[in-house]
């Protein structure tokens, strides 16, 4: 086994995020930065921290020949990749401030980020980017430059450049920056679910911290390798999987894209995972389906391998004695963990979990096989990450303690607080947001309700989305969809109720597995009346009240919706971040829903 290094850069030393660059190539110029898959020679290649500065200097050469102003806009709409993280330190470098957009994200909500932010250039992907844009031409105007990084044909704009021309053959020098701590770094845009975005002003202060608090939470080395997939769009991927690899010297492989995940955590072997919930649903729903169709012993034996590695978990914490199950844990490792660990590179020794809850019983799962998680919590506005589990305290039921200079508390109607080095500059352009989030004390107002117990907080639930009944009764939805959709059955939940005397749901089936149920009720799966069958509400209903067993008695549906139509950025009804966009769905089955109520 390679022996473990550390070679982290103190955020005193560079005082902003284009000197982070800087420092990293002068402590380390030869290690492994990058690793991207390159289309064109159809293989994987690498760049070194050395060969990540040339190109730099190339990409701030082309950005400074554009005239642009110091504090002036330029956004990037492009997935992951090295080329994202040069045009933004080249921006950084000429004090530009970087605009990040989602690269599936809805024409209308781009045409408004790029008129609100006055963005003045801006890098896209490829064709269908620009006609994205294309769409939001009225929200184009002030923009001089558009920079592509594949040929665009037919198009007759002369502002439109492919990233080839565009760049010079040799850089211009990269020079430490002098800036003020809270020089204005980013502007990131939330994808609220209702409304237009806003945009979170951050500096250079805000994410360097946060990177460096986040980083002292563990332990890191230059021979982890990250794998990179969330949107670096995102603040938690850019934060965590940007900033942080940076600041302690590890490396960056970028994955193809979401479809080839699996097939590329198997080539990359990654030791670092920063993910979100939704990668473990559609890992346990796989094998859930996979379990279900193998001999009864083969489901025990998986179970018992769960319960036993869950044990050792708690053992490790402090939280149980040891017992003598714990003898079988080589068998049961070899048998079954082993073989799911192998399927995620066999390397993994953190998963970083965070942008919504895990489920606890996903959690208990992937924990008791061997797969170390740490959830955290986090949002924009703060940089983004508030809290973290650490190893040696892991209660993965919470969202970790607070990272240090953090402070936390819980006000009046129980919403979660937080005062930190992390807190935003305010929202761009709107001075009635920023005061209604931020108090005259400096707290940040979360919108999500907690509680904080030995130290550890407990999300459960957002201010917003608690569901009044007409009688009164107040409940969290989120922890009851969460549940539901363990259900291999149901790809996405939606839980109805508000001012309404019971509660109901829509659900987006697994196509598959409807396949099955409407087959077994002896119904045609293809003809779309068969989701509005009764026995097939009755079993959905029946299967709903299983997954809700434990939970309060308020906690029953009576009547519910099923769709095979995925809810998705495209459609609306969800945003890039994956959250709900409850009052589109509600619009969008507005029909259905208006039955439920029908005469009570």
């Amino acid at each position: 086994m390679a022996k473990l290094q550390q070679s982290i850069i103190s955020p005193k030393t560079v005082g902003n995020l284009h000197n982070l660059l800087l420092e990293r190539v002068n402590l380390t110029p030869d290690a492994l930065a990058y690793r991207c898959f390159n289309i064109e020679e159809n293989q994987w290649g690498d760049l070194s921290w050395r060969q990540v500065a040339d190109e730099v200097a190339r990409w701030k050469a082309a950005l400074a020949a554009e005239g642009l102003q110091s504090g002036e806009r330029v956004a990037v709409m492009a997935r992951n990749c090295p080329k994202w993280i040069m045009f933004e330190q080249a921006a950084l470098s000429l004090q530009l401030v970087l605009v990040p957009l989602y690269a599936n994200d809805r024409p209308d909500n781009i045409g408004y980020i790029m008129q609100n932010a006055g963005v003045k250039l801006i890098l896209i992907e490829n064709e269908e980017h620009w006609l994205c844009l294309g769409d939001a031409y009225n929200s184009m105007q002030e923009v001089q430059r558009i920079i592509t990084l594949t040929p665009v044909a037919g198009a007759h704009d002369t502002r439109l450049k492919n990233v080839s021309e565009w760049l010079p053959s040799k850089g211009v020098a990269l020079e430490r920056l002098d800036v003020p701590d809270d020089t204005l770094a980013s502007i990131v845009y939330t994808s609220g679910t209702t409304g237009n975005p806003k945009g979170v002003m951050l500096s250079h202060a805000n994410i360097l911290w946060n990177a460096d608090s986040a980083q002292r939470c563990d332990h890191f080395y230059t021979n982890d390798m990250f794998l990179s997939f969330l949107p670096l769009s995102h603040m938690f991927e850019r934060t965590a999987g940007y900033y942080m690899p940076m600041l302690v010297g590890a490396s960056v492989s970028f994955s193809r894209s979401i479809e080839q995940l699996a097939e590329d955590m198997l080539i990359i072997r990654p030791t670092i995972l920063v993910t979100v919930p939704r990668i473990f649903e559609r890992v346990y729903n796989k094998i859930q389906l996979q379990l279900a169709e193998k001999p009864a012993f083969a489901r025990k034996l998986f179970e018992k391998t769960v319960t036993v590695g869950w044990q050792r978990f708690l053992i490790s914490q402090g939280r149980a004695r040891w017992s003598g199950s714990q003898l079988l844990w080589p068998l049961l490792d070899a048998l079954v963990a082993k073989k799911i660990r192998a399927k995620l590179g066999g390397r993994l020794r953190l998963a970083v979990s965070g942008g919504a809850p895990l489920s606890n019983d996903i959690a208990r799962t992937f924990i008791g096989l061997g797969i170390t998680i740490s959830q955290g919590y986090g949002m924009t506005e703060l940089s983004p990450v508030v809290s973290t589990n650490r190893l040696d305290d892991n209660d993965p039921f919470s969202v970790g303690q607070p990272l240090p200079e953090v402070e936390v508390r819980i006000g009046d109607d129980g919403e979660l607080l937080v005062r930190s080095p992390g807190v935003m500059l305010g929202y761009y352009k709107n001075e009635a947001a920023t005061r209604e989030v931020i108090d005259e004390e400096g707290w940040l107002h979360t919108g999500d309700v907690a509680e904080i117990r030995e130290g550890h907080i407990y999300i459960t639930g957002r201010l917003k989305d608690i569901i009044v009944l007409s009688n009164g009764e107040k409940i969290p939805p989120a922890d009851m969809e969460l549940t539901i959709s363990t259900d291999p059955l149901f790809e996405q939940v939606m839980i109805i109720g508000e001012g309404r005397p019971f509660l109901s749901a829509i659900v987006v089936l697994n196509k598959d597995k409807w396949v099955q149920l409407a087959t077994s009720l002896s119904l045609n799966p293809d003809d779309e009346h068969s989701l509005d069958d009764e026995n097939i509400h009755k079993v959905l209903l029946e299967r709903i009240a299983a997954k809700l067993i434990s939970f309060p008695g308020y906690a029953k549906l009576y009547a519910i919706k099923a769709t095979l139509e995925s809810w998705t950025v495209e459609n609306g009804l969800i945003t890039p971040t994956m959250k709900i966009k409850r009052q589109r769905v509600e619009d969008r089955y507005q029909d259905a829903i208006a039955a439920f109520y029908a005469g009570h």
